[in-house]
Protein backbone atom coordinates (compact mmCIF):
# COMPACT_ATOMS: atom_id res chain seq x y z
CA UNK A 1 0.00 0.00 0.00
CA UNK A 2 1.16 2.89 -1.03
CA UNK A 3 0.89 6.20 1.16
CA UNK A 4 3.08 8.20 -0.92
CA UNK A 5 5.54 8.06 -4.18
CA UNK A 6 8.02 10.77 -5.25
CA UNK A 7 10.14 10.32 -8.52
CA UNK A 8 13.77 10.86 -7.26
CA UNK A 9 15.22 12.91 -10.40
CA UNK A 10 18.12 14.11 -8.32
CA UNK A 11 18.82 11.05 -7.08
CA UNK A 12 18.52 9.53 -10.52
CA UNK A 13 20.79 11.68 -12.02
CA UNK A 14 23.42 11.24 -9.22
CA UNK A 15 23.20 7.50 -10.07
CA UNK A 16 24.11 8.30 -13.89
CA UNK A 17 27.10 10.39 -13.23
CA UNK A 18 28.50 7.73 -10.69
CA UNK A 19 28.00 4.58 -12.82
CA UNK A 20 27.15 3.93 -16.68
CA UNK A 21 26.00 0.30 -15.53
CA UNK A 22 22.40 2.06 -14.30
CA UNK A 23 20.07 4.51 -15.10
CA UNK A 24 16.83 5.26 -14.17
CA UNK A 25 14.23 6.51 -11.20
CA UNK A 26 13.89 5.32 -8.09
CA UNK A 27 10.19 5.35 -5.94
CA UNK A 28 9.93 6.02 -2.46
CA UNK A 29 6.90 3.85 -0.52
CA UNK A 30 5.93 3.43 2.23
CA UNK A 31 1.83 2.66 4.25
CA UNK A 32 -0.55 4.06 6.32
CA UNK A 33 -0.87 1.67 8.77
CA UNK A 34 -2.06 1.97 12.35
CA UNK A 35 -1.88 -1.20 14.82
CA UNK A 36 -2.35 -2.18 18.70
CA UNK A 37 -1.02 -5.09 19.87
CA UNK A 38 -1.11 -6.71 23.33
CA UNK A 39 0.72 -10.32 24.34
CA UNK A 40 0.67 -12.65 27.49
CA UNK A 41 1.51 -16.46 28.72
CA UNK A 42 4.54 -17.12 30.75
CA UNK A 43 6.87 -15.56 27.63
CA UNK A 44 6.32 -12.07 28.06
CA UNK A 45 6.36 -8.87 29.43
CA UNK A 46 2.86 -7.92 30.17
CA UNK A 47 3.27 -4.16 31.45
CA UNK A 48 4.46 -2.42 29.09
CA UNK A 49 4.05 1.82 28.01
CA UNK A 50 1.90 1.22 25.21
CA UNK A 51 0.81 -1.41 21.93
CA UNK A 52 0.05 1.20 19.89
CA UNK A 53 2.36 1.29 16.99
CA UNK A 54 2.90 2.47 13.19
CA UNK A 55 4.24 0.74 10.20
CA UNK A 56 7.70 2.95 9.49
CA UNK A 57 8.82 0.96 6.71
CA UNK A 58 9.88 2.63 3.80
CA UNK A 59 11.23 1.32 0.19
CA UNK A 60 13.18 2.41 -3.03
CA UNK A 61 12.90 0.57 -5.51
CA UNK A 62 13.30 1.13 -9.11
CA UNK A 63 13.58 -1.07 -12.98
CA UNK A 64 15.48 -0.18 -16.24
CA UNK A 65 15.56 -2.34 -19.52
CA UNK A 66 18.65 -3.63 -20.81
CA UNK A 67 19.71 -3.34 -24.24
CA UNK A 68 19.31 -6.99 -24.76
CA UNK A 69 15.51 -6.82 -23.67
CA UNK A 70 16.47 -7.92 -20.13
CA UNK A 71 15.13 -6.25 -16.73
CA UNK A 72 17.30 -5.10 -13.88
CA UNK A 73 15.48 -3.91 -10.68
CA UNK A 74 16.55 -2.87 -7.54
CA UNK A 75 15.24 -2.58 -3.94
CA UNK A 76 16.65 -0.67 -0.63
CA UNK A 77 14.25 -0.82 2.51
CA UNK A 78 14.67 1.86 4.16
CA UNK A 79 15.38 2.66 7.95
CA UNK A 80 12.98 4.21 9.54
CA UNK A 81 14.52 7.66 9.69
CA UNK A 82 15.11 7.18 6.09
CA UNK A 83 18.82 6.63 6.46
CA UNK A 84 20.67 3.52 5.15
CA UNK A 85 19.02 0.64 4.20
CA UNK A 86 18.45 -2.57 6.42
CA UNK A 87 17.89 -4.84 3.44
CA UNK A 88 18.82 -4.40 -0.11
CA UNK A 89 18.12 -6.53 -3.14
CA UNK A 90 19.16 -7.03 -6.82
CA UNK A 91 17.14 -8.81 -9.64
CA UNK A 92 17.91 -9.22 -13.38
CA UNK A 93 14.62 -10.93 -14.88
CA UNK A 94 15.90 -12.87 -17.94
CA UNK A 95 12.01 -13.94 -18.99
CA UNK A 96 11.50 -17.05 -20.05
CA UNK A 97 15.57 -18.17 -18.99
CA UNK A 98 13.91 -16.91 -15.27
CA UNK A 99 15.69 -14.22 -12.97
CA UNK A 100 18.46 -14.10 -10.50
CA UNK A 101 18.11 -12.29 -7.68
CA UNK A 102 20.48 -11.39 -4.78
CA UNK A 103 19.38 -10.00 -1.15
CA UNK A 104 21.82 -9.28 1.54
CA UNK A 105 19.56 -9.56 4.68
CA UNK A 106 16.28 -11.59 4.09
CA UNK A 107 16.32 -13.41 0.73
CA UNK A 108 13.73 -16.06 1.45
CA UNK A 109 12.80 -18.21 -1.82
CA UNK A 110 14.02 -21.49 -2.44
CA UNK A 111 12.52 -23.97 0.50
CA UNK A 112 12.78 -20.87 2.66
CA UNK A 113 9.59 -19.53 0.83
CA UNK A 114 8.00 -23.03 1.99
CA UNK A 115 7.93 -22.79 5.35
CA UNK A 116 4.47 -22.09 6.09
CA UNK A 117 1.81 -22.08 3.22
CA UNK A 118 -1.33 -21.93 5.50
CA UNK A 119 -3.91 -19.91 3.62
CA UNK A 120 -4.73 -16.72 5.87
CA UNK A 121 -6.90 -13.84 6.03
CA UNK A 122 -3.83 -11.87 8.05
CA UNK A 123 -0.84 -13.44 10.03
CA UNK A 124 -0.12 -17.48 10.26
CA UNK A 125 -0.62 -19.49 13.64
CA UNK A 126 2.98 -18.66 15.26
CA UNK A 127 3.36 -14.47 14.58
CA UNK A 128 4.27 -12.56 17.14
CA UNK A 129 4.33 -15.53 19.58
CA UNK A 130 7.55 -15.61 22.02
CA UNK A 131 10.12 -18.24 21.97
CA UNK A 132 8.09 -20.46 19.39
CA UNK A 133 10.75 -22.54 17.51
CA UNK A 134 9.29 -24.50 14.26
CA UNK A 135 11.14 -26.75 12.31
CA UNK A 136 11.13 -24.43 9.38
CA UNK A 137 14.58 -22.80 6.62
CA UNK A 138 16.13 -20.33 7.97
CA UNK A 139 16.65 -16.95 5.37
CA UNK A 140 19.54 -14.72 5.49
CA UNK A 141 21.69 -12.93 2.37
CA UNK A 142 22.05 -14.95 -0.81
CA UNK A 143 21.43 -15.71 -4.43
CA UNK A 144 18.21 -17.06 -5.95
CA UNK A 145 17.15 -18.35 -9.04
CA UNK A 146 13.78 -18.84 -10.14
CA UNK A 147 12.41 -20.08 -13.41
CA UNK A 148 8.85 -22.34 -14.32
CA UNK A 149 9.75 -25.51 -15.55
CA UNK A 150 6.66 -27.98 -16.82
CA UNK A 151 4.32 -25.96 -15.07
CA UNK A 152 6.27 -26.18 -11.88
CA UNK A 153 7.90 -22.93 -10.10
CA UNK A 154 11.15 -23.97 -9.24
CA UNK A 155 13.50 -21.54 -6.83
CA UNK A 156 16.94 -22.47 -6.03
CA UNK A 157 19.05 -20.56 -3.18
CA UNK A 158 22.59 -20.28 -2.71
CA UNK A 159 24.35 -18.42 0.41
CA UNK A 160 28.31 -18.79 0.81
CA UNK A 161 26.96 -17.98 4.93
CA UNK A 162 23.12 -17.28 5.53
CA UNK A 163 24.32 -15.19 8.91
CA UNK A 164 26.04 -13.12 6.86
CA UNK A 165 22.86 -10.00 7.25
CA UNK A 166 24.42 -7.23 9.07
CA UNK A 167 23.71 -3.55 6.79
CA UNK A 168 26.77 -3.24 4.10
CA UNK A 169 27.67 -0.88 1.51
CA UNK A 170 29.64 -1.22 -1.85
CA UNK A 171 32.72 -2.39 -0.86
CA UNK A 172 32.08 -3.82 2.94
CA UNK A 173 32.56 -7.15 4.72
CA UNK A 174 30.56 -8.66 7.02
CA UNK A 175 31.96 -10.63 10.12
CA UNK A 176 29.10 -11.65 12.06
CA UNK A 177 28.87 -15.16 11.30
CA UNK A 178 32.41 -15.61 10.77
CA UNK A 179 33.79 -19.52 9.95
CA UNK A 180 30.01 -20.90 9.15
CA UNK A 181 29.35 -23.19 6.30
CA UNK A 182 27.78 -22.32 2.75
CA UNK A 183 23.98 -23.32 2.56
CA UNK A 184 21.64 -23.95 -0.41
CA UNK A 185 18.01 -25.21 -1.13
CA UNK A 186 15.30 -25.81 -3.64
CA UNK A 187 11.50 -25.21 -3.60
CA UNK A 188 9.05 -26.71 -6.05
CA UNK A 189 5.13 -25.80 -6.19
CA UNK A 190 3.50 -27.73 -8.79
CA UNK A 191 -0.16 -26.63 -9.41
CA UNK A 192 -2.16 -30.01 -10.71
CA UNK A 193 -3.90 -28.78 -13.92
CA UNK A 194 -6.94 -26.89 -12.93
CA UNK A 195 -7.88 -29.14 -10.10
CA UNK A 196 -7.27 -26.70 -7.50
CA UNK A 197 -4.57 -28.81 -6.07
CA UNK A 198 -0.89 -27.60 -5.62
CA UNK A 199 1.90 -29.88 -4.56
CA UNK A 200 4.72 -28.73 -2.72
CA UNK A 201 8.03 -29.83 -1.45
CA UNK A 202 11.62 -29.13 -1.29
CA UNK A 203 15.45 -29.71 0.52
CA UNK A 204 18.02 -27.65 1.80
CA UNK A 205 21.07 -27.51 4.37
CA UNK A 206 22.47 -24.67 6.43
CA UNK A 207 26.29 -24.36 6.50
CA UNK A 208 27.35 -24.38 10.26
CA UNK A 209 30.52 -23.24 12.16
CA UNK A 210 33.09 -26.76 12.00
CA UNK A 211 32.70 -29.90 11.58
CA UNK A 212 29.59 -31.89 11.64
CA UNK A 213 27.20 -28.64 12.37
CA UNK A 214 25.15 -28.55 9.23
CA UNK A 215 21.18 -28.56 9.17
CA UNK A 216 19.28 -30.87 6.46
CA UNK A 217 16.02 -29.00 6.33
CA UNK A 218 12.64 -30.68 3.98
CA UNK A 219 9.15 -30.12 3.69
CA UNK A 220 6.35 -31.89 1.84
CA UNK A 221 3.02 -30.43 1.15
CA UNK A 222 -0.25 -29.86 -0.42
CA UNK A 223 -2.75 -26.80 -0.85
CA UNK A 224 -6.39 -27.35 -2.07
CA UNK A 225 -8.76 -24.59 -3.15
CA UNK A 226 -12.64 -25.32 -3.87
CA UNK A 227 -15.25 -22.55 -3.93
CA UNK A 228 -14.53 -19.93 -1.02
CA UNK A 229 -12.49 -22.24 0.98
CA UNK A 230 -8.71 -23.15 0.73
CA UNK A 231 -6.85 -25.88 2.70
CA UNK A 232 -3.38 -26.71 3.34
CA UNK A 233 -1.69 -29.56 5.21
CA UNK A 234 2.24 -30.07 5.45
CA UNK A 235 5.20 -31.57 7.40
CA UNK A 236 8.27 -29.73 8.31
CA UNK A 237 11.62 -31.59 9.33
CA UNK A 238 14.60 -30.39 10.51
CA UNK A 239 17.76 -33.01 11.16
CA UNK A 240 21.13 -31.72 12.82
CA UNK A 241 24.46 -33.20 12.20
CA UNK A 242 25.79 -32.14 15.82
CA UNK A 243 23.78 -33.75 19.15
CA UNK A 244 21.47 -30.58 19.16
CA UNK A 245 17.61 -31.64 19.00
CA UNK A 246 15.71 -32.30 15.62
CA UNK A 247 12.41 -30.93 14.92
CA UNK A 248 9.28 -32.12 12.97
CA UNK A 249 6.13 -29.51 12.78
CA UNK A 250 2.68 -30.82 11.22
CA UNK A 251 1.11 -27.42 9.94
CA UNK A 252 -2.26 -27.04 8.41
CA UNK A 253 -4.90 -24.37 8.17
CA UNK A 254 -7.88 -23.24 6.49
CA UNK A 255 -9.41 -20.05 4.75
CA UNK A 256 -12.37 -19.15 3.82
CA UNK A 257 -13.90 -15.90 1.60
CA UNK A 258 -16.98 -15.27 3.39
CA UNK A 259 -17.59 -12.38 0.93
CA UNK A 260 -15.80 -9.93 -1.80
CA UNK A 261 -14.70 -7.94 1.09
CA UNK A 262 -14.88 -10.27 4.60
CA UNK A 263 -12.30 -13.09 5.01
CA UNK A 264 -11.11 -15.29 8.27
CA UNK A 265 -8.62 -18.41 8.68
CA UNK A 266 -7.59 -21.07 11.39
CA UNK A 267 -4.19 -22.22 11.62
CA UNK A 268 -2.30 -25.00 13.72
CA UNK A 269 1.15 -25.55 13.82
CA UNK A 270 2.61 -28.78 16.36
CA UNK A 271 6.01 -29.14 17.02
CA UNK A 272 8.07 -32.76 18.11
CA UNK A 273 11.64 -31.99 19.41
CA UNK A 274 13.83 -35.40 19.78
CA UNK A 275 14.99 -35.84 23.68
CA UNK A 276 11.44 -34.01 25.20
CA UNK A 277 8.33 -35.30 26.41
CA UNK A 278 5.69 -32.81 25.04
CA UNK A 279 4.85 -31.24 21.94
CA UNK A 280 4.66 -27.60 21.47
CA UNK A 281 1.29 -26.29 20.30
CA UNK A 282 0.15 -23.44 18.79
CA UNK A 283 -2.97 -21.99 16.92
CA UNK A 284 -4.33 -18.92 15.65
CA UNK A 285 -7.35 -17.12 13.84
CA UNK A 286 -7.49 -14.44 11.71
CA UNK A 287 -9.75 -12.44 10.17
CA UNK A 288 -9.63 -9.69 7.33
CA UNK A 289 -12.55 -7.00 6.63
CA UNK A 290 -12.42 -4.35 3.36
CA UNK A 291 -14.07 -1.29 3.35
CA UNK A 292 -12.78 0.84 -0.11
CA UNK A 293 -9.27 1.69 0.76
CA UNK A 294 -9.38 0.96 3.85
CA UNK A 295 -8.82 -2.88 5.72
CA UNK A 296 -9.42 -3.67 9.25
CA UNK A 297 -7.00 -7.28 9.50
CA UNK A 298 -6.65 -8.83 13.18
CA UNK A 299 -5.36 -11.95 14.80
CA UNK A 300 -5.09 -13.74 18.24
CA UNK A 301 -2.84 -16.87 18.57
CA UNK A 302 -1.61 -18.58 21.49
CA UNK A 303 0.71 -21.55 22.48
CA UNK A 304 1.39 -24.06 24.68
CA UNK A 305 4.71 -25.88 25.60
CA UNK A 306 6.78 -23.24 24.47
CA UNK A 307 10.18 -24.46 23.07
CA UNK A 308 8.40 -27.91 23.67
CA UNK A 309 9.20 -26.91 27.89
CA UNK A 310 5.88 -27.74 29.85
CA UNK A 311 4.08 -24.86 30.77
CA UNK A 312 5.76 -22.16 29.28
CA UNK A 313 3.05 -20.35 27.50
CA UNK A 314 2.63 -17.36 24.27
CA UNK A 315 -0.30 -15.45 22.85
CA UNK A 316 -0.83 -12.54 20.93
CA UNK A 317 -3.33 -10.42 19.81
CA UNK A 318 -3.39 -7.72 17.01
CA UNK A 319 -5.62 -5.57 15.31
CA UNK A 320 -4.47 -3.34 12.51
CA UNK A 321 -6.39 -0.71 10.19
CA UNK A 322 -4.61 0.34 7.50
CA UNK A 323 -4.82 2.67 4.29
CA UNK A 324 -4.66 2.33 0.46
CA UNK A 325 -3.78 5.65 -1.27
Amino acid sequence: MNIKKIGLTALAGSLIAATTGYAGELTISGSAKLSHISKGGTQNVTDVASGVSMDQDLSASGSAELDNGMTISVSHGLTSTGGGSDTSSLTLDMGDMGSITYNDTDLGNGLRALKDMTPRAYEDAIDSLTDVVPAQMGSGQGFAYNNTVAGAAVSIVYSDNLGATADRSDGGQDTTSVGAGSSSSIGIQYPVGDTGLTLFGGMGTVGGVGENTDVDHDTVGLKYAFGPFTASYQVNETDNDSSAADLESTIFGVSMSVNDNLSISYGNHETEKTGTTVDQEAEGFSVAYSMGGMTLSAFHNDADNVGNVAGQTSDATEVVLSFAF
